[in-house]
C-alpha cells in the first residue's frame, strides 16, 4: 500500500479501472449502477493522463490490476481493491468486510490472481471483435 503525503479528507475514494476490458467494464457499470456507486469516484485508466492516476501509480500497474485510492491517499490493489469497492456498496458490505480479514484476504487474492491470468484473452476477443465490426 502507498500513502500521499497529502491527504484527501473530502474526497471520494477513486477506483482506477481498464476501461478496455470488457469484463472489467462490464463489472465496473454494475458497481457504478448500485446503491453506495455514487461514492466513489470511477477513473478508466485507457482514458487518463498521469496526472489523473495520482502520485504513485503508474499506467502499466493501473492496467495490471485494480486499484482504489481510498479518500486519505492510501492505493490498494487486487483482491483489497475490490474489498474497499464492496465495502462502499449496499447489500455487498458484508462481502467486503469477509474479504479483508485472514484467511479469506490471502484466498481472494489468489482468485484475483488466477483471474488476471485469463483477462488478457478477454481483452484481445475484444479487440478483435471490434476490428472485424
Amino acid at each position: 500500500m502507498d500513502r500521499l503525503s497529502d491527504e484527501r479528507p473530502d474526497a471520494r475514494p477513486v477506483v482506477y479501472y481498464d476501461g478496455g476490458c470488457p469484463v472489467c467494464s462490464r463489472e465496473i457499470g454494475q458497481y457504478r449502477r448500485r446503491a453506495g456507486g455514487e461514492g466513489f469516484e470511477w477513473l478508466d485508466v485507457t482514458r487518463a493522463d498521469g496526472a489523473q492516476l495520482g502520485a504513485g501509480l503508474t499506467r502499466e500497474a493501473a492496467l495490471g490490476r485494480m486499484h482504489v485510492r481510498r479518500a486519505d491517499g492510501t492505493l490498494v490493489s487486487g483482491a483489497a481493491a475490490f474489498a474497499e469497492i464492496w465495502r462502499g456498496m449496499r447489500g455487498l458490505r458484508w462481502l467486503g468486510v469477509l474479504v479483508a480479514v485472514p484467511p479469506f484476504d490471502a484466498a481472494a487474492e489468489v482468485l484475483y490472481r488466477v483471474f488476471l491470468r485469463v483477462r488478457p484473452l478477454w481483452r484481445r476477443g475484444a479487440s478483435a471483435t471490434r476490428r472485424r465490426g
